[in-house]
């Protein structure tokens, strides 16, 4: 089992930043992979950005270049940087882990950007 908690969402203007935090029940150096997805309202989850054991990183092209995906392994949490901030990254901002077969997921953060 692993539990994440997902922290740091709130209220922003448009161009503001926001750095949103996923802390780990376990040793993320044991998980493969960690990532952070979205969900905008009436919309479907998407990707943001993942990161493996290896620090390799990917983005959803629109994050790219304002979005940053990092990790804390002494801290066992993973962040993601968002900057430029636009009224469309509003949103559920959720993180899951892929350890052993399984694939967890923390119950969001809320951001929204306004305009």
């Amino acid at each position: 089992q692993v539990q994440l908690v997902e922290s740091g969402g709130g209220l922003v203007q448009a161009g503001g930043s926001l750095r949103l935090s996923c802390a780990a029940s376990i040793s993320i150096a044991s998980i493969t992979a960690m990532g952070w997805f979205r969900q905008p309202p009436g919309k479907q989850r998407e990707l943001v950005a993942t990161i493996t054991r290896d620090d390799t990183t990917n983005y959803a092209d629109s994050m790219k270049g304002r979005f940053t995906i990092s990790r804390d392994n002494a801290k066992n949490t993973v962040y993601l940087q968002m900057n430029s901030l636009k009224p469309e990254d509003t949103a559920v901002y959720s993180c899951n882990a892929l350890y052993q077969i399984f694939t967890y997921w923390g119950q969001g953060t809320q951001v929204t950007v306004s305009a």
